[in-house]
């Protein structure tokens, strides 16, 4: 019996198609090429998808991920020069890319569990250099991409379900059991955009998180916005500023537990001066989050704030997977952190001018890591305006507009 359904299947993919052509700051053109990242688990999805482009008379090149085996060998059992390796003509491939949708299905969480994540961050970091042009594309609007989940026993399992239900909720997180599940995904972007606008509107001059366990000020920065759905990530329910992290001062709490990497981490609680996290704990998986914000200079500062708004995501509880729980609604919605680099999507500037110097000095956080930490605790967010005036604009998981 299929995880996800036929019909489930072709929803999915005219989401995936909408969200890839939603992320592309220009149309796409017949002929252009689109690479399709899949794990093997998804080539259901996959291959829905490959159709769907070939009827967009795009040219699909169907790319099927390493298995989780292969990446614990890739970074447990490589030599330098192995791990570093970068594929030949991967530059002019990116060069020629007009789109790229990933669909993530891991058929394990924990092989990478006993590899040395010193291993993988040197591993990781070859990556990210031999994906650059991508990256430059993607930030001049050339290139549009989307992200997604496909359901997979190992996702079950780590979140506490049959792997039956963890498809059915899913599948409801990305609203393909609604009608027209290309026409809802509109309409979410219409409403965050609403609030994505009024947000921007007040001209922030600094946040203000409580909670809980939380007591956390930060200051949106100069030259930024709060972003709403692109496209790029199916779900997306969240709206995300890349903050002035030299702002970030105070208590952070992550309630929700994050996997990473094979390990576990939950519980963390993190406290911040002048924009450096100078004390780090976690219940389960303190020594590993300690060793990863030692990455690199920005791994222990924040490149992203978020707030999720409980009346619109469909994520209801722990899903194993960022890609989901970073967008939980549940009961009073959640905020989350990132720690490490900054998205270029919040920079109100054009993008030509975002050079490292000018990132540098609006406090846009530079890591090669990016690690999103969520509270799902009850909360308020109160904003500090022009002139001094202060307004709640989030309380009890909802945006106060």
């Amino acid at each position: 019996m299929p995880v996800l359904t036929p019909d489930t299947i072709t929803s999915y993919a005219e989401v995936l198609l909408w969200g890839l052509r939603s992320s592309r700051a220009v149309p796409f053109q017949n002929g252009d090429l689109v690479l399709l990242r899949f794990d093997v688990a998804a080539t259901p999805l996959a291959e829905e998808v490959y159709s769907l482009l070939l009827d967009a008379h795009l040219h699909p090149l169907p790319l099927a991920m390493p298995t989780s085996a292969m990446q614990a060998q890739h970074y447990g059992n490589s030599s330098f020069g192995q791990l570093t390796f970068a594929q030949p003509g991967l530059d002019d491939l990116h060069r020629a890319t007009a789109g790229v949708i990933t669909i993530l299905a891991p058929d394990s969480l924990d092989l990478l569990a006993e590899v040395d994540p010193r291993s993988i961050a040197q591993g990781e970091k070859a990556e990210i250099k031999a994906h650059a042009m991508l990256d430059r594309r993607r930030r001049t609007g050339l290139l549009g991409s989307t992200v997604c989940l496909y359901p997979t026993q190992a996702l079950a399992e780590a979140s506490g379900m049959p792997l039956a239900e963890y498809a059915e909720r899913l599948a409801r997180a990305c609203l393909l059991f609604m009608p027209q599940p290309v026409t809802q995904w509109k309409r979410v972007q219409k409403e965050l955009a609403t609030t994505a606008d009024w947000l921007n509107s007040l001209k922030i001059q600094r946040l203000h998180v409580e909670s809980e366990h939380i007591d956390l000020s930060l200051s949106p920065g100069e030259s930024r916005r709060f972003v709403s759905v692109g496209g790029r990530n199916i779900p997306s329910f969240e709206l995300f500023l890349a903050p002035d992290w030299r702002t970030v001062s105070g208590v952070y709490y992550a309630d929700q537990p994050s996997i990473r990497w094979g390990r576990l981490v939950s519980q963390v609680r993190l406290e911040f001066n002048d924009g450096v996290a100078v004390e780090a704990k976690a219940q389960h998986g303190g020594t590993f989050l300690t060793g990863r914000m030692t990455t690199d200079a920005g791994a222990r500062s924040v490149g992203e704030f978020s707030l999720t708004d409980k009346r619109v995501s469909r994520v209801e509880r722990f899903m194993a997977h960022t890609l989901l729980d970073e967008n939980y609604g549940g009961e009073s919605g959640n905020c989350h952190i990132a720690l490490g680099g900054s998205s270029a999507a919040s920079f109100t500037g054009p993008p030509d001018e975002l050079t490292a110097e000018r990132q540098e000095a609006l406090g846009l956080n530079t890591s090669s890591m990016h690690w999103d930490l969520v509270n799902t605790e009850p909360k308020r967010v109160t904003a500090t305006l022009p002139g001094g005036g202060r307004r709640a604009i989030y309380e009890d998981g909802q945006f106060l507009l």
